[in-house]
């Protein structure tokens, strides 16, 4: 058999564990394309589907995570286009410099950030934690995520500032350290 006629097989099992492992890159990947992350659980969805479907177009498992961004960055475009009918989102130049910027991210860079954002997060107190996490976890303003824990829009604000700056410093103390 040459070389031409082997040919790369994906069994489901495969298939399964690589877009198990591989997620949180393409997690990060579209959450840098589109706004919100129901967009991204859809698109992330959706292009799961259209990856099984077209998985013989897959050449080797390094390929994965590269040829996964391609069909992944096609559904986030799907999702802006719905996005845009309801309301104004970036420009067309800027979610290009954010998608390249997203294809420069190893799975392990992606991976080294989740970890050492779970070990700084779980280094705040339960509240802070919530805090920091609320904007992300809901579709709720700021404006009136302050209004419901009795606090203005400027002093939660603030608050969120002083605590995303506390993360973001631990954060790249981490990884500066586990580059060392």
């Amino acid at each position: 058999m040459d070389e031409q006629e082997k040919r790369f097989e994906l069994t489901e099992p495969d298939f399964l564990a690589l877009l198990v492992k591989c997620e949180p890159a393409l997690r990060a990947y579209a959450r840098g394309l589109v706004p919100d992350w129901d967009s991204v659980d859809e698109a992330l969805q959706e292009a799961s589907v259209t990856m099984w479907q077209k998985r013989g177009q897959l050449q080797s498992a390094d390929g994965f995570v590269p040829w996964a961004r391609v069909i992944l960055r096609f559904k986030c475009m799907r999702q802006l286009e719905k996005l845009r009918a309801r309301r104004p989102l970036l420009s067309d130049e800027m979610l290009e410099t954010l998608a390249q910027r997203g294809l420069n991210r190893s799975v392990d860079e992606v991976s080294d950030r989740e970890r050492a954002l779970q070990t700084c997060l779980n280094q705040f107190s339960l509240e802070h934690r919530q805090l920091l996490l609320a904007p992300h976890r809901s579709t709720t303003s700021v404006v009136n995520l302050a209004a419901s824990l009795g606090k203005s829009p400027n002093s939660l604000y603030k608050i969120l500032a002083r605590l995303r700056e506390q993360l973001t410093e631990c954060i790249q103390l981490r990884i500066a350290a586990e580059s060392a």
